[in-house]
């Protein structure tokens, strides 16, 4: 793919790609919903978890280690152990659903919500593999701009993702008081539908 050499242009284009990732579902919009219905906040805390995977490997990319991370060893590890996590957390999330919320809770659910953005992106190969390659051929053309540029790259990139992120949690903790119980559960199994059923892509990849 040819360079993009306008500046803004290929600002614009930073953005519409990295909506177009974080809008399709997947394990970290799985734990954007479910922790949405308890904590409105939830979605700014989940992408600053994403965030603290996300940058240290941008930079990593950056210095050209991106062929570490298309390693098939590598991406066999990031399957099976990142499977198993997707699991745990989507059976977790759906057999605690109806605790109520107490203090203990509410102390903990900011940094639920931080460590919950870790795990998913973490535990998602695939997170790995499109940055190194989608997201390496973004950051080579952000090269053509200098570091400022890259920075810039980069704050635009991680600003799709906790504006989007942000929205499914506001509108979740706003909207659910209206739903009943059926509701409540359909949510739920989606979140562990969705969780388990990566989680078990992922080991199942492994072997392929």
């Amino acid at each position: 793919m040819a360079p993009i050499t306008d500046f803004y242009f290929f600002l614009v284009s930073v953005i519409f790609i990295s909506l177009s990732g974080v809008m399709m579902p997947g394990p970290l919009f799985a734990v954007t919903v479910e922790k949405g219905y308890k904590n409105k906040a939830a979605g700014a805390l989940i992408t600053l978890g994403h965030g603290a995977i996300e940058f240290p490997l941008i930079f990593l990319l950056y210095l050209g280690l991106s062929n570490f991370f298309t390693s098939a060893s590598i991406q066999k590890v990031i399957s099976l152990v990142g499977g198993a996590i997707l699991i745990y957390m989507g059976v977790h999330a759906f057999i605690t659903r109806k605790r109520k919320v107490h203090i203990e809770y509410e102390e903990s659910k900011h940094t639920s919500s931080f460590i919950a953005g870790i795990l998913a992106t973490g535990a998602n190969p695939y997170f790995f593999l499109w940055w190194a390659t989608i997201g390496t051929m973004l950051i080579m053309n952000a090269y053509l701009f200098g570091f400022i540029g890259f920075l810039i790259f980069i704050v635009i990139h991680w600003s799709c993702d906790f504006l989007w992120n942000t929205f499914v949690t506001f509108t979740i903790f706003k909207l659910h008081r209206f739903w009943g119980e059926k509701m409540y559960n359909l949510i739920f199994l989606f979140c562990f539908v969705l969780l388990v059923g990566f989680g078990i892509w992922f080991i199942v990849s492994a072997f392929l």
